[in-house]
């Protein structure tokens, strides 16, 4: 075996790579021996004597099957949970969700008439406050309030 280093330093140059990736054809190591200015590495790289390795990337096998997986609703058990409960799903955005969900059953409610307009205003602000801990809570807080209009 030809000691090529000087060669594999300059293919590696001129290829723009590190010495390692460089690949010499085994059968042209006497042509690749004689080779000493970057101009004819170029010819050679040219002919198909000096080639570069590909390199080698991370399969993304394993993270497709666990996003298939997770896209089923599996793997997301306490074991798998990286961020806190908040930064997994923000206060703010908790709290946006459920104020939406409440404001939509007091609108639903006075849409059927179910609701008067004053005790619709008074509810609205109760849940801009955060009084509500939920829909349910608001549905029980008209029942014990008598808040329905009756037919």
């Amino acid at each position: 075996m030809v000691n090529l280093s000087s060669q594999r330093r300059i293919a590696a140059s001129v290829l723009r790579c590190s010495p390692k990736k460089v690949h010499f054809n085994p059968e042209s190591s006497a042509e690749i021996k004689e080779v000493i200015t970057k101009a004819d590495m170029r010819q050679m790289v040219k002919d198909g004597v000096i080639s570069k390795r590909a390199v080698k990337g991370s399969s993304k096998a394993r993270v497709r099957a666990s996003r298939k997986q997770k896209q089923k609703g599996r793997q997301s058990g306490r074991g798998s949970r990286k961020g806190t409960k908040t930064a997994r799903l923000p206060r703010k955005e908790a709290w946006m969700g459920r104020v939406r969900a409440q404001r939509r059953l007091i609108r639903s409610l006075k849409q059927k008439g179910e609701l008067a307009k004053a005790p619709y205003r008074s509810l609205y602000a109760k849940i801009k406050g955060g009084f509500f801990r939920s829909r349910r809570h608001i549905t029980l807080y008209i029942k014990e309030h008598d808040l329905k209009v009756r037919q």
